[in-house]
């Protein structure tokens, strides 16, 4: 039991650092899980935007492949070659 006490007396800097930083963890964690179940109940407010800037991304993929196979197919006609 000395030697216990001891050790804490020898090691107690290191201690409180220990518990100092198993507290912030704990303090951390709450607030991580608070924003994660504010998300989830309310949406994250760059959502509408991203969902938005999707929605012009693949308008512009798809009116870019209706050009590359028109392009494929006045190509293709001009060779005689089948697709």
């Amino acid at each position: 039991m000395t030697e216990l006490k001891s050790w804490f007396r020898e090691n107690s800097a290191l201690i409180y650092f220990l518990i100092g930083q198993a507290i912030l963890i704990g303090i951390y964690m709450v607030n991580l899980e608070a924003r994660v179940s504010t998300l989830e109940e309310r949406g994250s407010p760059h959502l509408a935007e991203i969902n938005t800037r999707l929605t012009v991304l693949e308008g512009t993929t798809r009116d870019n492949k209706e050009r590359l196979d028109s392009v494929v197919t006045i190509m293709t006609k001009r060779l005689n070659i089948n697709p």
